[in-house]
């Protein structure tokens, strides 16, 4: 297990980059603790792969500096960085059982014989293969390929850290619940530093303690999920977190109030002069349509999700999104919306701003 420590990092594919534009990883200055299950969450093209591979050393990053528990590890072999790496799509040898592609990791460190069948038992069952171990991996399915590929990953017990570079790709989705719950058991059970990447905020949201959301190769937020939700501090974050993601409003801010298109909207903070591309941004759960007091929407259509129904309206030629309870009549003559003040968040060109308790 190890801290691991991202100094001054970045990288560019192009050989003499002139901007930052030509940089894949923008600069990055985070220390990673040990033995915490890390997500790193954004949509392709974000730069999250390049980061894994240069934390695994398949990458040599254009700058900085990569560092295990305080040892620089900039130029050292994925081997002797001691990690493991599940990739996207399943690596297997087809013509080993599947007990023998679990136990060729211990094989090669020359482990006891004793030792590997139990370890191999154990990660047998965790991937739920117990019954497969004795069969070759040819015949088997793409989902079970990957299992093994996973299985193969977490069987050692000594490494620095897990990567999976996306490894539920191919899986059922009926495993993929049941997967995530037991890769956090493993987590829980031995305290490997874990690493995932995913583009799948559900995915991330229950497997990590510390989710990394990365925009344009930048990593604009790590926080938990509560933080994520409650908090974002970018707006990107507000919109891939959460389902649908928050509201963003253009808007002037003056003191504890918020001015769009001339309507007012009270809010929990105060603020001085603000310069830039201002912004409120509100989520979803925390706006309320009504047929009294508010800003005016133009409801296009509801939703009935089942446990809730969400409000597709329009405001101002803004598209906005309302939560309301499964319960809740929604007459044609509500046509107005309302925030809770303590939870508008106010952005400037797209970061969170922090006021002043109003």
């Amino acid at each position: 297990m190890a801290k691991i420590t991202l100094d001054n990092l970045a990288h560019s594919y192009f050989p003499n980059p002139r901007s930052e534009d030509d940089f894949a990883l923008k600069e990055l200055n985070h220390v990673w603790t040990d033995g915490e299950a890390y997500a790193l969450l954004g949509s392709s093209g974000c730069g999250k792969s390049t980061l894994l591979n240069i934390i695994s050393g398949l990458l040599t990053p254009s700058q900085g500096r990569i560092l295990f528990d305080d040892l620089d590890v900039t130029g050292a072999s994925t081997a002797d960085r001691n990690i493991a790496q599940v990739f996207q799509f399943p690596v297997v040898y087809d013509t080993m059982t599947v007990r023998d592609n679990l136990a060729f990791p211990l094989k090669n460190r020359g482990a006891s014989a004793q030792y590997i069948a139990s370890r191999v038992q154990q990660i047998g069952e965790m991937i739920g293969m117990e019954a497969e171990l004795d069969k070759r991996a040819r015949g088997l399915t793409a989902d079970a390929k990957q299992k093994i590929s996973l299985g193969r990953g977490m069987v050692r017990e000594d490494v620095n850290a897990l990567l999976f570079d996306e490894p539920l790709t191919v899986i059922d989705p009926h495993m993929k619940w049941e997967l995530r719950t037991q890769l956090k058991s493993l987590h829980h059970e031995f305290g490997h530093t874990m690493i995932y990447v995913t583009h799948d905020q559900t995915e991330a949201l229950t497997f990590a303690d510390k989710v990394v959301v990365m925009y344009d190769g930048r990593v604009v937020q790590i926080g938990t999920p509560e933080e994520l939700f409650e908090k974002p501090e970018h707006t990107f974050v507000g919109y891939f977190i959460g389902s649908p993601g928050m509201n963003v409003i253009p808007a002037t801010v003056e003191g504890n109030t918020a001015v769009v298109h001339g309507a007012t909207v009270k809010i929990g903070q105060a603020f001085g002069s603000l310069n830039g591309k201002v912004e409120i941004g509100v989520r979803p759960e925390f706006a309320k349509l009504t047929d009294g007091e508010g800003l005016p929407v133009k409801v296009r259509r509801v939703e009935d999700v089942g446990r809730h129904k969400i409000v597709r309206a329009d405001l101002f030629g803004n598209d906005i999104n309302i939560v309301a309870s499964e319960s809740e009549v929604i007459s044609s003559d509500m046509n107005r919306v309302t925030f809770d003040p303590a939870r508008v968040n106010v952005y400037v060109n797209d970061w969170l701003q922090e006021g002043e308790a109003a």
